[in-house]
């Protein structure tokens, strides 16, 4: 009788501390990709069950792995008494080999053991950007003027898990990423380019991972003036349309002197004040700008961008416009190019 009763004191205890334990949290993968393409930033989510939402857990991958997230803080959703949280990795040359991870929270510590996801080879295209991603589009186009034969194209990207730092197009002069910015999935850059003026769109694709296909994306190539994109002539000689806008001020202010004189109008008066501090400022030269001997000159105001050349001397130029910590000059006649701040002559 006494062991029969002590059968069932253990039945108890151990029912009550399986409870107690499948109240506990726990964590795990939710999702993990079979394969990736090199390059490509994809997901990795760790799933917390059984109310997680009280506190927020402490993630560590084990340091001594080259692998690391893209991001140290994960993109929490929670879902009822699930909570999921979401870092992003991008792929090598190799198969990525996930790190053991670390959980630690206010009672508890876990860790979650090495995971490998396998590299799949994809078959390049001769159209291809270098950009893998589950969505992306070109959000805005800017053209301006770059020399006498080539434009500057200004494409304002946005994309889902997206490596738009690789992005390249292969019938360009030259390219470059800037302002790249990352909040989880989602990624923003600006890519510019220098093309032919003679190119009328630009036309490329890139690889969709959801859609586990190629996808066109292509923009017009569209000159709105003959301006640079700080609004600045790009050509130091005055063109026949400045010369237009000269001579039209002039003609007005002369009508407006003589509508004075003869009407004796003050409204007249002001509109030929207004007349000639407008002709006026089509006057004012550029601001100068001295520029260092053996400065770099730059053929987009980008860090990735080619050197063109070096100046072999210091000189003192025309600011024909500004981006960032670059300045743009023209360092012989029709040579222009971009310096950065830091090869301004100090007086």
């Amino acid at each position: 009788m006494p062991s029969f009763r002590y059968s069932w004191l253990f039945l108890g205890l151990f029912l009550t501390l399986s409870t107690l334990l499948s109240a506990q949290s726990e964590y795990k993968y939710s999702y993990m990709p079979k394969k990736v393409y090199e390059n490509q930033v994809f997901p990795v989510t760790i799933i917390c069950v059984t109310d997680c939402s009280n506190e927020v857990p402490q993630f560590v991958f084990d340091e001594v792995s080259n692998v690391q997230p893209l991001s140290d803080e994960p993109a929490v959703i929670l879902n009822g008494d699930d909570s999921f949280y979401t870092f992003y990795f991008k792929a090598g040359q190799v198969d990525v080999r996930i790190p053991r991870l670390f959980v630690k929270t206010h009672n508890d510590e876990f860790s979650l053991q090495p995971k490998t996801v396998t590299l799949a080879s994809l078959k390049l295209r001769e159209d291809f950007c270098g950009v893998l991603a589950a969505d992306m589009k070109i959000e805005n186009s800017q053209v301006s003027n770059y020399d006498e034969t080539n434009n500057l194209v200004t494409l304002t990207m946005e994309g889902l898990e997206a490596n738009l730092e690789d992005m390249y197009l292969n019938n360009v002069v030259e390219s470059g990423i800037e302002h790249l910015q990352r909040d989880g999935s989602k990624v923003m850059s600006e890519f510019y380019f220098v093309i032919p003026a003679s190119a009328k769109e630009i036309k490329f694709t890139y690889f969709n991972t959801i859609k586990n296909q190629y996808v066109y994306l292509h923009t017009l190539i569209k000159l709105q003036d003959n301006t640079v994109v700080t609004q600045t002539d790009l050509n130091p000689t005055e063109d026949s349309f400045e010369l237009l806008k000269k001579y039209t001020l002039m003609t007005l202010l002369g009508f407006f002197l003589l509508m004075f004189l003869f009407k004796r109008d003050f409204f007249y008066l002001v509109l030929a004040v207004i007349s000639l501090i407008t002709l006026l400022t089509l006057y004012i030269p550029h601001k100068k700008i001295c520029v260092k001997q053996g400065a770099p000159l730059y053929i987009l105001p980008t860090e990735t961008s080619t050197i063109s050349r070096k100046t072999e001397e210091t000189f003192k130029t025309p600011l024909l416009g500004e981006h960032g910590e670059y300045k743009k000059v023209e360092y012989k006649q029709g040579v222009i190019g971009w310096i950065k701040n830091e090869d301004i002559c100090e007086n």
